[in-house]
């Protein structure tokens, strides 16, 4: 479980059969005291997220650079083999996200400032119909 700031914008991936990936990093911050000097201090730990299909495109739709997120999911790490070098990546790949704020939301005073989940089990699910029929917000 993560709460965290977008660091940039979804960048989405399509694919044959219209399964769509989409991938942004989350910064999370901790803060703590010094014990030595008694000053506070803010440490931000970056995140790679990965997001599938319909989740990936509720994502793009709604989320920018700087909003604030809830997510659950589990823990992968990738390698691979780049001119003989072997490389590791370790990605967050998202089941459940909360949106907490989104910038659209702040810039649109018509729009109620609530909590919306985005669950995978929706996600999952393939579009029929008019797309937003059956969006959890």
């Amino acid at each position: 479980m993560l709460i965290g700031h977008l660091g940039d914008e979804v960048k989405m991936h399509y694919f044959e059969g219209g399964n769509c990936i989409g991938r942004f990093p989350v910064a999370t911050n901790e803060t703590f005291t010094n014990k030595q000097t008694g000053e506070k201090v803010t440490t931000t730990e970056w995140h790679n997220v990965v997001v599938r299909n319909k989740l990936a495109e509720i994502c793009e739709k709604f989320l920018s650079k700087g909003d604030r997120v809830f997510i659950e999911g589990r823990i992968k790490t990738r390698q691979w083999e780049q001119e003989g070098v072997k490389r590791y990546t370790t990605e967050i790949h998202a089941l459940d996200m909360t949106f907490l704020n989104t910038k659209k939301d702040l810039n649109n005073p018509e729009t109620p400032q609530t909590k919306e989940n985005v669950h995978s089990k929706k996600a999952d699910e393939t579009l029929s119909g008019d797309p937003t029929d059956d969006l959890p917000f």
